[in-house]
């Protein structure tokens, strides 16, 4: 593909643009032309990238390639009902959480409202799901923090290769090539065309430690549920470089028949990396070891309503699912016993009682190829 980029102006006359002319030897700023071979004819790719420095014509070249995508965001929708409103809720959950924005409580605020780094992996999530079959996507993880952007631009790469479409991501911004991996990648700066370049993604050592729950106010503004802290829980911070990206707290079910998981939290940052799931594999595979204060291997279960959890928990051969319930329990059993409980202890009651709710619980076990599964 041959591009040729000729843009005109006005050659402006006033005297400070004359100054500008004669302090700095420009004859004119009215012309700027550009000629780029980009061999990318067939379908043989999904990720380019065209970078380089702001002003060296990487819009003009993307505008010739297909057109740049800009979707319009209602103001008074959520952007759970404004992504894919005909299509299926699970689709654009799973792609919310896919690009890195599972932070349940920002699915439900507007586009306008979202933080810039909320805004870009929900831009992204809606590309996915439009998923058409060229995209050019302008200032590409140019507005957002670097650590946003990198990880952002990681979990992009790995679900968009899923759709099969093939996307052209416009940005000024060198760090991200190694997460992205991209199939072709042209530098305006030098007018180099590089393809099939082999980039290992950089590494994330993740270190776990043994806490209580100090770190919790960290994490808990991130959580989708509120509830009371676990009781006679092990809490577990995940870091990478020194920085908190993860939380689990693992409790006991009565009798030490098996571990029980709970407020498994990893910070926004860090969503679409992979840390999650390789931080709660790894704690629940330590306590199936008999690595937890009891000296006893045990089995972990763990519940989740979050829809791109539970689908990662499905797909991974260590866990499997042992339960799905559509609602809580009675409301008004729970009142009773709150209101037993009460009087027994000769306190007034407090409370109108738990459940009746229909958030979907979906429980899991994690298991070894020793162990058989749950019926």
């Amino acid at each position: 593909m041959k591009i040729r980029v000729s843009q005109r102006c006005s050659d402006f006359d006033s005297y400070r643009a004359e100054r500008v002319k004669s302090l700095f030897n420009v004859d004119s700023g009215a012309n700027f032309q550009l000629e780029a071979e980009l061999p990318i004819e067939g379908d043989d790719w999904q990720i380019g990238v065209i970078v380089g420095p702001s002003g060296s014509g990487k819009t003009s070249i993307g505008a010739q390639i297909g057109q740049l995508y800009k979707p319009t965001w209602p103001a008074s929708m959520p952007i759970v009902d404004a992504i894919a409103p005909g299509g299926e809720f699970a689709d654009v959950t799973a792609a919310l959480s896919a690009v890195g924005l599972g932070s349940v409580p920002a699915w439900l605020r507007p586009f306008n409202v979202l933080s810039n780094g909320e805004q870009f992996r929900a831009t992204l999530a809606r590309l996915v799901c439009e998923a058409p079959a060229l995209a050019v996507v302008d200032e590409f993880s140019s507005v957002v923090d670097r650590q946003i952007a990198r990880i952002g631009a990681g979990a992009f790469a790995k679900v968009w290769r899923r759709t099969g479409g093939q996307a052209v991501l416009l940005s000024c911004h060198y760090d991200i090539l190694d997460w992205l991996q991209p199939d072709w990648v042209f530098d305006t700066a030098t007018g180099q065309f590089q393809r099939g370049s082999l980039r290992r993604r950089p590494p994330l050592e993740l270190e776990i430690h043994q806490t209580d729950w100090r770190y919790w106010p960290l994490f808990e503004p991130h959580h989708y549920l509120k509830l009371p802290r676990m009781i006679a829980a092990t809490c577990y911070v995940g870091t990478i470089n020194g920085e908190p990206v993860a939380h689990l707290a693992v409790s006991t079910r009565p009798g030490l028949v098996e571990a029980r998981a709970c407020r498994l939290v990893v910070m926004p940052e860090w969503q679409g990396a992979g840390v999650g799931m390789r931080f709660l594999n790894a704690i629940c595979d330590a306590w199936r070891r008999g690595e937890n204060r009891y000296n006893t291997p045990l089995p972990t279960l763990f519940h989740t309503s979050h829809p791109g959890l539970a689908a990662s928990l499905r797909r991974d051969r260590r866990w499997t699912q042992v339960s799905a319930r559509l609602f809580g329990e009675h409301k008004m059993r729970c009142r009773g016993a709150l209101r037993k409980s009460a009087a027994a202890k000769g306190v007034a009651e407090s409370g109108s009682g738990y459940g009746g709710h229909l958030r979907s619980v979906q429980g899991f076990r994690y298991l070894v190829d020793d162990t058989p599964c749950a019926s």
